[in-house]
């Protein structure tokens, strides 16, 4: 069986652990996690990141810095996860779906102007498969009316907008490092910004509101409690699991890129033959190879696809449900204007496997069965 996903393992992450199992300091804020926060500060040039116990926790922050309450609306993509919406509507937002791209499968730009109303205070953007959103003209409309942007990179590790990091655009950036992303760290994530202003906030919150961040580095004798928040430190295990991987990301990020790019050339005939729809990489992006998607005519072909390549031994999978169609996205949304394509693209898409280490072998095969399905 060709698995979907293998969490990437590089060889170093338990050499790393045993360290910091020795250092005696388990929990949050330990060597690994400052290591790990600094190689992110560096690499994508950003003023403040703090690792999380998910990209979840990273928009839950995000939410509660923005200060977003009942009441207000947040816009975004009806295609997403559940946290994108969730982190919000802890907060007694309301979720306002706008239309996607289906050229990239994100927030259509063009749209977002029509829904705002007076009650909106954050748009949130997903970098979908870390292809990046159209951020120039996002920022102008934020700009233009006063509204905070929160960039759901969770897919956009290393990923580029202009030669800008994903994640380091918005107001906020949130990251993922699940087991299912390039980089792992079993769980986790990482919240960016730029802006000084957020970091006393950003420490009291991620402290279970408390300013102890101040305490250690000695600006205050005694910590307490100050402010709302919570426990959004992870492990100095799950960071040291995590540093090995950033040691080597260039690596991981080329092998990912080697199964993306012969994915995409040896699947082109079928592309010139009307068969299926390859992935599109506007010019303003740089991706990461976090996933290589096809499209197929309809949600029946794509039914049957990835049943014949399980039979084959190939474990593809579909993605969202449209947030919009489920029970809890008609409590706590709506959708603004016409879904044109959120749920026809969503119902043609196939996730192919990808991860670091797929062999050459098995892209063949997966390929050649892709083939094979629609000779016959």
């Amino acid at each position: 069986m060709i698995d979907f996903n293998i969490p990437p393992y590089v060889g170093t992450e338990q050499k790393y652990i045993q360290e910091a199992i020795a250092s005696r300091k388990l929990c949050g804020d330990g060597k690994f996690t400052h290591r790990c926060s600094d190689w992110m500060k560096q690499h994508f040039q950003v003023n403040f990141s703090f690792l999380t116990t998910s990209c979840t926790h990273a928009l839950e922050m995000a939410a509660l810095l923005t200060q977003v309450k009942e009441g207000d609306e947040v816009i975004m993509p009806s295609y997403t996860f559940v946290s994108t919406a969730d982190a919000f509507v802890q907060r007694g937002a309301n979720i306002v779906y706008v239309d996607i791209r289906p050229d990239t499968m994100n927030l259509d730009e063009r749209l977002i102007e029509d829904a705002i109303t007076d009650k909106t205070r954050v748009i949130v953007p997903v970098h979908y498969a870390g292809v990046a959103c159209e951020m120039d003209t996002i920022l102008d409309i934020a700009r233009r009316h006063n509204l905070m942007v929160v960039e759901d990179a969770a897919q956009g590790f290393d990923s580029y907008y202009k030669g800008k990091s994903l994640g380091t655009i918005g107001d906020f950036g949130c990251l993922s490092f699940h087991e299912t992303k390039n980089l792992t760290m079993g769980e986790g994530g990482a919240l960016l910004f730029q802006d000084g202003r957020w970091q006393e906030s950003a420490e009291i919150i991620r402290e279970k509101g408390t300013n102890r961040s101040k305490f250690f580095r000695g600006q205050i004798d005694k910590y307490t409690w100050v402010d709302y928040g919570s426990s959004y430190l992870p492990s100095d295990l799950n960071a040291a699991y995590l540093w090995g991987q950033l040691e080597q990301s260039d690596k991981i990020q080329q092998d990912r890129m080697d199964s993306w790019n012969f994915y995409n050339e040896a699947l082109r005939p079928l592309a010139e033959a009307e068969k299926i729809q390859q992935p599109f990489v506007p010019d303003y992006a740089v991706h990461n190879a976090h996933m290589y998607y096809l499209k197929v005519k309809d949600l029946q072909t794509r039914t049957r696809l990835i049943h014949y390549l399980g039979e084959h031994g190939i474990m593809a999978v579909f993605h969202y449900i449209p947030l919009h169609t489920a029970p809890a996205g008609q409590k706590f949304g709506r959708f603004h204007g016409e879904d044109r394509y959120t749920t026809t693209e969503s119902e043609r898409l196939v996730r192919l496997p990808m991860y670091y280490g797929l062999t050459r072998p098995d892209q063949e095969k997966i390929v050649s069965t892709i083939e094979a399905f629609f000779r016959e």
